[in-house]
């Protein structure tokens, strides 16, 4: 049972399959690892144990069997933020939100119960997601399994600590600046960014903080990843548009990669300062592709503007937060149970005009018209994932800051990221390297829109070479 910590999620699934071991077995020993590691991480903020053994008993009460699906039997978290399942709290990491209960499914989590993933509760995340450490007020820090004293990141930290520390294979998880991408490079993991809407976001909504927010996953492995995507990707009914999925990412993985022209940018393209240990990691990484033989060309920056990109997102993700908790009204009662920081965030956005607003979303599109015109000449672009290794527990979270410094160090963290939500391209985090500290180091991949195949490709090619799924963490399941 203690060898179930050490396997993704479609090794599981074979056990299942071969009937070495029953999907109670599976759930049970998930649930041993969370009460048992959870104190030290805080990864987990809300569990529902019952719902999911009612989910397991209704597969065997049902059927008899667990769907057909690569990941069937596997149980797995969903972010707290976004992402609701019937009966379930989703809180997004806000008092204002404690004790809310989802009425419905997510499609995304529909998508999953219906392959036979077992949700198991939810994962500590910021409030509103609004930052890149899970260090909410109303929940307190997520830890990194590698270093306690460390952020696990965020938004997603607790879906990546969870992961990371062995309590479940693998944890959905979203991404409007890096909130994917952040964690697994702090907690050594696989964080994969698909195209804009390859994965939908309703069945309200039809689109997440102007398109930017992207659901996905984080794992130990690529395959895992690519079977998620194949489980989830796809329209939903009544999208007014979506992009368009390719079925068989997981077959895809046996296919060769190809000949890639890639560029390597590791200059902030804002001017911050980046640790030499991720440009250190970064340049190793380039010379491996190149060995690979890949073309690797660098380059001083992607060709867009990044001061209006990061005044756009501020204020595109300030209106849609202010939206949801004030409806619009800038004398909400609700505003006083937020944190300070958003409290202040969400004020400003509620002073911008109408045309304010438009001109910022205008700055999102001529972002991907840059990033386009770039893919034309590149396949990829490999960068640092951040700016540093995980950072101590504080440095990030904004209490005490004042809206504008926290935003600066927010999007100081990670300058290489959110362009990619801004165009809507695919891109992803690869564990690559460690700090002389022994912290984990990504590597940053994107291409141009709709090439989710490559990208995972690619990470198939690194993975094979540079196996990481046997570098553990000292907090471990």
């Amino acid at each position: 049972m203690q060898e179930l910590a050490t396997l993704d999620g479609i090794a599981t699934t074979k056990l299942l399959d071969d009937f070495e071991i029953t999907p109670s077995e599976v759930l049970e020993a998930a649930i041993e690892r969370i009460e048992r590691l959870n104190p030290k991480l805080n990864a987990v903020v809300h569990k529902h144990f019952d719902l999911a053994r009612g989910q397991v008993a209704e597969y065997a009460s049902a059927k008899g069997f667990l769907p057909f699906s690569p990941l069937a039997g596997v149980p797995m978290l969903l972010k707290n933020t976004g992402f609701e399942a019937e009966g379930m709290l989703l809180s997004s990491g806000s008092e204002l939100l404690r004790g809310v209960v989802s009425q419905r499914d997510s499609t995304i989590t529909a998508r999953y119960k219906a392959a036979g993933m077992v949700i198991l509760g939810k994962s500590n995340t910021p409030e509103f997601a609004l930052s890149f450490t899970s260090e909410p007020e109303a929940f307190g820090p997520t830890r990194n399994p590698w270093d306690l004293s460390r952020t696990a990141g965020g938004s997603s930290g607790g879906s990546a600590a969870a992961v990371a520390s062995g309590m479940v294979p693998l944890a959905n998880a979203s991404d409007g600046a890096g909130s994917t991408r952040l964690p697994a490079s702090h907690c050594g993991l696989f964080g994969f960014k698909p195209s804009r809407l390859v994965n939908p976001v309703g069945p309200v909504a039809a689109e997440a903080i102007g398109g930017m927010s992207t659901p996905h996953a984080v794992t130990w492995s690529v395959r895992d990843s690519a079977a998620m995507l194949d489980i989830t990707a796809g329209a939903d009914i009544g999208d007014p548009w979506a992009s368009p999925a390719k079925p068989g990412y997981l077959a895809a993985l046996d296919q060769p990669t190809g000949h890639m022209v890639i560029a390597v940018v590791t200059k902030s393209p804002l001017g911050e300062a980046i640790d030499p240990e991720m440009i250190r990691v970064t340049n190793e990484a380039a010379r491996f592709l190149k060995d690979c033989n890949h073309t690797i060309i660098p380059v001083p920056d992607m060709g867009y503007d990044a001061a209006a990109l990061k005044t756009a997102w501020r204020q595109v993700v300030g209106t849609n937060v202010a939206l949801g908790v004030t409806g619009g009204d800038p004398t909400s009662p609700r505003l006083a149970q937020l944190e300070e920081v958003n409290r202040e965030w969400v004020r400003e956005a509620l002073s911008l005009s109408a045309t304010t607003y438009l001109a910022a979303v205008q700055t999102l599109h001529a972002t991907a018209r840059a990033l386009g015109r770039f893919f034309s000449r590149f396949d990829a672009v490999l960068t640092p994932a951040a700016s540093e290794p995980a950072p101590p527990i504080g440095k990030l979270a904004g209490h005490g800051q004042s809206l504008d410094a926290f935003y600066d160090q927010f999007w100081s963290h990670s300058p290489f990221t959110a362009v990619f939500n801004a165009s809507g391209c695919p891109a992803m985090s690869v564990p690559f390297g460690t700090s002389a500290d022994g912290l984990p180091i990504g590597i940053h991949i994107g291409a141009g829109f709709g090439n989710d195949t490559m990208l995972l490709q690619l990470a198939r090619d690194i993975e094979y070479a540079l196996p990481w799924a046997n570098r553990r963490p000292a907090i471990f399941g």
